[in-house]
């Protein structure tokens, strides 16, 4: 179906790029698709709209003067409530493996390399926002066997009973909570610890599956991807 021709549609993007040029190209085309369009020239204003505005998906340039995409995509993470969700498609012509790989650990949904068809931009951000529909939401109470872990309170019970938890455990089950039944890089989630090598974040997994998980030694719902980092796989 061309631009054109496509359907209402309601959602709402955020677009920032510091050229000109791109950013309302960019604007255009998809306010021809049917999306409603805000744009930034970088970080600062960006921030600005996040902190007052709902957008159904940032679309942000990695290479900008002052905050880069990377930056922006962390802070975005950062922020709680359904501001720190919204997904995000990086646009670069940065298009070597390590920047990709580097977007994506910072959180981004997608990374397009410049220059791209306009068409393959619609594709890839409508199949982000499909799959952002179906994703449970991450402040829901997630149910964990006998556990239940409320994220947006950063509580859990097990039985009925609150367990206490310290912030460092706390800020990893959120951390996994965002995205459940998907593989979290282990260097993610130690990016905010004292050892950025990953071994503060095993300790913790550990103790935690010690308080979650009816066999600690065979873990049901705190698991490991290899290779990768873990993976929070509620009922």
């Amino acid at each position: 179906m061309a631009p054109a021709d496509a359907p209402p549609r309601s959602r709402h993007l955020l677009v920032v790029d510091d050229d000109d040029r791109i950013r309302e190209l960019l604007k255009e085309y998809l306010a021809r698709a049917g999306f409603r369009v805000t744009t930034a020239a970088g970080g600062a204003p960006a921030r600005r709209l996040m902190e007052t505005l709902d957008f159904d998906l940032a679309v942000f340039d990695v290479m900008m003067p002052g905050e880069d995409g990377f930056s922006l995509t962390r802070w975005l993470r950062e922020q709680r409530g359904p501001a720190g969700r919204t997904p995000v498609l990086m646009l670069t012509a940065r298009g070597e493996s390590e920047a990709r790989i580097e977007g994506l650990k910072t959180g981004a949904d997608d990374y397009l390399a410049k220059p791209f068809e306009p068409e393959e931009l619609l594709l890839r951000i409508e199949a982000i926002l499909r799959r952002a529909q179906d994703r449970p939401a991450p402040d829901a109470v997630l149910t964990l066997g006998r556990c239940r872990f409320d994220p947006d309170r950063g509580e859990l019970t097990c039985d009925g009973e609150p367990v206490r938890l310290t912030e460092a455990e706390v800020a990893l089950l959120r951390q996994l909570a965002r995205n459940p039944h998907e593989p979290v890089d282990r260097l993610e989630l130690a990016r905010d610890t004292v050892d950025p090598s990953g071994r503060a974040v095993d300790v913790q997994v550990t103790r935690l599956r010690r308080k979650i998980e009816d066999d600690p030694k065979a873990p049901r719902y705190l698991q490991t991807v290899r290779g990768v980092g873990y993976r929070l796989a509620p009922d």
